[in-house]
């Protein structure tokens, strides 16, 4: 069998920094070991700079793609939500074209997983083609309680699809959000993805935690301007993570997405449920959508003094000007100049395999995966795919 020999200034392994190491590689890929440069022989590819496995995409909404430019920034959440849903009768052609290049726009990043939110199947003929990994979230909405099997049936249907065309593929269904998502529907939401891994936008908003700790919020436009009666819904006196979590509990993993207003009792709160049986917990930063859409950015150093688990993710074209993680990590390390590039680079591979159940395939350099090799510079805006 032929080898193929990488090493570079540093070879990241999805876990640390190497210096004076070679990664072996089969032709196709596969990881067969990390040895001393010394040990190597002949026939050692060299790349400056850093040598690391493809980038994992912990959230996305690729169906949106052909949205990029239409929204403007700093709308705030609310009118941006508004926005999107008056605006979902573009013509097919479009759609499909959008997904198509976004999805080549990803691949030229580098990534090489996405945790994709789906409400439709158009993302269907781009992913049949193979051409990356996807564990697809079929969003299931509905805030109010006597509409909630309905709503779980027209998921399950698009689940249905995702399942049946792509059986080699990973897919569930999960909640959009706490203030679009009723309690009924979240535990039909519980019981269909029990072990499973799940999502749900949370707390990219302040609207979304005044929503329930004292019902006035800038949702409310929301509703009325659809017509929706939300005179049933009492505030819970307690913040949107805490009010929910709980009908999350028979999940293996929970994404929660944004985390833009979590605070330390929320924190503190997951850990808790974590102890008790509830899911592991990951919190996914997408900060340049945060910085489009609210002009803010997350709690980055309150999660990380916590020891949570952080994964990285673009959003859509619709509240973002690209899809590329490496993107995401240089806004982080504009704003947290004292975060290791070394540990940005463990969100955006290992800890974003395991997040999206792919950690046995990608992530990191270990034998028997396949996660790609990808090459760098320090800066982080030269990019090449080695295998």
């Amino acid at each position: 069998m032929a080898w193929l020999k990488f090493t570079g200034d540093k070879l990241f392994d999805g876990r640390q920094f190497l210096e004076g190491k070679v990664l072996i590689t089969t032709e196709t890929g596969t990881i067969e070991a990390i040895i001393p440069l010394s040990e190597a022989g002949d026939d050692v590819l060299y790349h400056p700079g850093i040598l690391s496995p493809g980038l994992i995409n912990c959230h996305c909404h690729l169906e949106l793609s052909h949205m990029k430019g239409l929204i403007p920034k700093h709308t705030g959440l609310a009118d941006f939500v508004i926005t999107v849903m008056q605006q979902r009768g573009f013509a097919e052609e479009l759609i499909y074209r959008g997904i198509e290049n976004a999805e080549a726009e990803m691949l030229g990043n580098g990534i090489v997983a996405v945790g994709d939110i789906c409400n439709t199947a158009h993302t269907l003929p781009q992913k049949n083609q193979g051409r990356m990994h996807y564990h697809n979230f079929i969003e299931a909405t509905g805030f109010v309680p006597a509409a909630a099997q309905k709503r779980f049936e027209q998921a399950e249907a698009v689940w249905r699809q995702f399942s049946e065309s792509e059986p080699h593929t990973l897919q569930s269904i999960v909640p959009h959000a706490p203030y679009s998502t009723s309690p009924e529907l979240m535990r039909l939401i519980n019981n269909h993805s029990a072990g499973n891994v799940i999502t749900i936008h949370n707390q990219e908003s302040p609207e979304e935690n005044s929503f329930f700790l004292t019902g006035e919020s800038g949702f409310r436009k929301l509703f009325s301007l659809f017509n929706i009666d939300i005179s049933f819904f009492l505030p819970s006196g307690k913040t949107s993570l805490q009010t929910y979590f709980k009908e999350l509990d028979k999940t293996k993993r929970i994404i929660l997405v944004h985390n833009t207003f979590v605070n330390q009792q929320d924190i503190d709160f997951t850990k808790r449920s974590s102890l008790a049986g509830k899911p592991e917990t990951f919190f996914c930063l997408c900060p340049n959508a945060n910085l489009y859409i609210e002009n803010r950015l997350p709690p980055v150093d309150m999660l990380r003094n916590n020891s949570c688990h952080i994964v990285l993710g673009t959003d859509s074209l619709a509240s973002n000007d690209m899809l590329c993680i490496l993107g995401e990590i240089k806004t982080l390390r504009n704003h947290f100049p004292a975060i290791p590039v070394e540990e940005m680079l463990q969100w955006a591979t290992l800890n974003g395999a395991q997040a999206l159940g792919m950690e046995n395939l990608l992530g990191s350099f270990e034998k028997g995966k396949k996660p790609r090799v990808l090459a760098f510079n320090g800066n982080l805006d030269e990019l090449k795919r080695l295998v």
